[in-house]
């Protein structure tokens, strides 16, 4: 490759390896961060929580709100070790918390394993952002990014119904179980992301890695001050917040939702919510080359970015509020399910403009938007459990999703995504 050093070259060809093992961990990462949502019911029962929406909304946010207080520290960890023993160390440790979580007791002991197991999950993007930043041009990244969104989505449609098998296996007349079946499903979750690091550390050395090049100059210093200052970033922060906070509905309430306002059972609740996840997932997809091929057709960041964004954030808000007119179950899934694509259509353009704009410090910036993205994770099971719990109006939840995926329209709309931070890149429109 022209212009390279040869541990440039070796780094360039060795990228769709890299990714392909970032977006196995995105998926692992999400069906284990999903693992409580179809046996909700089961676990408040089995644990004897007073009030399922309570309990069980305050334990799903203080995993994001672990997750977001560890975004910027392993986003700082990246910058500075690398992603390579940074991503091992993150997927272990995960994986030991989700095998500590099938211990729980009560309802103290599952917060503080879940709570933990969302702090370790923290570092593991950051690091992705760092690596496809280094090995993917510009003109590449939306579909890099769109692959790993892709992933991430892929986790999360697949684990409602892996979760709903294994649970419906478990309760076949053969097992004969001395043991709860949502701890046994936790214990089977913690594997793949032990398996994970093995393979990674096995196949992925350092050259292959763009964060270890970095020790061959200093790392430049975060200035924190710009940081705070910057209206494009904190415009970036905070539309990472709405969508954020839109979608992890699906991760959390939407199987509970399903049954409660559709009457559904626990097994379709978890069939229905992959259903809408794989709206999701070809949305990553598309919405990545896309982004990319208008770009390169236009050369402009506003339309290739920001309007791709705008679009399909203001796409998903209509079509969740049409869907609670839809009277049949499957024409309302299906209004969701596009909802959801629209939603990862255009929510590649943060992961894009962030690892643009980041410059030389792309985990830096990227873990600090993903923490305001996560802040308002940890908050939407949190105020959609105390909304249904004052009212007992399951389909109000429905409506707060599509009110932050309005404003997170708006804060698009605000956004310029010329430019960077700290240098790193070349600018253009």
């Amino acid at each position: 490759m022209a212009g390279l050093s040869n541990s440039e070259s070796q780094v360039h060809a060795g990228r769709y390896e890299v990714l392909t093992l970032l977006c196995a961990s995105a998926a692992i990462a999400y069906i284990q961060r999903a693992a409580l949502s179809v046996p909700a019911q089961e676990i408040a029962g089995d644990l004897a929580f007073k009030d399922l929406a309570r309990d069980m909304g305050t334990i799903q946010s203080i995993w994001y709100f672990g997750y977001a207080a560890m975004q910027i520290p392993g986003g700082w960890l990246a910058d500075r070790l690398g992603a390579r023993k940074a991503l091992i160390f993150f997927s272990c440790l995960w994986s030991v918390a989700t095998l500590l979580a099938a211990l729980a007791s009560g309802f103290t002991s599952l917060a503080a394993t879940w709570g933990l197991m969302g702090a370790a999950q923290a570092g593991a993007f950051p690091c992705a952002a760092k690596a496809l930043g280094r090995i993917f041009p510009d003109t590449q990244r939306a579909r890099a990014t769109g692959l790993l969104a892709a992933g991430m989505t892929i986790g999360g449609a697949i684990a409602p119904i892996l979760a709903a098998y294994f649970l419906e296996w478990l309760a076949s007349p053969a097992h004969s179980l001395q043991i709860d079946r949502w701890r046994l499903l936790l214990a089977a979750y913690s594997i793949p992301g032990l398996l994970w690091a093995i393979l990674f550390w096995w196949w992925i050395p350092d050259s292959k890695l763009p964060a270890t090049q970095a020790d061959l100059r200093p790392m430049p210093a975060v200035d924190w001050s710009r940081m705070l200052s910057s209206l494009p970033l904190g415009l970036l922060c905070a539309q990472q917040f709405f969508r954020a906070a839109g979608m992890v509905f699906f991760m959390t309430w939407f199987p509970t939702f399903l049954q409660k306002t559709r009457g559904v059972s626990q097994f379709d609740s978890g069939w229905l919510t992959t259903v809408a996840g794989i709206g999701a997932v070809v949305g990553s997809l598309t919405g990545g080359f896309f982004s990319d091929w208008l770009l390169k057709k236009t050369l402009s960041q506003r339309l290739s970015r920001q309007g791709v964004a705008v679009a399909g954030m203001s796409g998903c808000a209509v079509l969740i509020v049409l869907s609670y007119y839809a009277q049949d179950l499957n024409q309302s899934i299906a209004l969701i399910s596009l909802g959801a694509f629209c939603a990862t259509f255009g929510g590649v353009s943060g992961y894009t403009v962030a690892i643009r704009f980041g410059g030389n410090n792309v985990a830096t910036v990227f873990s600090t938007m993903n923490m305001f993205g996560n802040i308002g994770a940890a908050l939407f099971p949190l105020s959609a459990g105390w909304l249904v719990a004052q009212t007992g109006n399951w389909n109000l939840i429905l409506f707060l999703f599509a009110g932050v995926m309005a404003i997170d329209a708006v804060c698009w709309a605000l956004l310029n995504p010329k430019g960077t931070l700290f240098g790193g890149e070349h600018e253009r429109d």
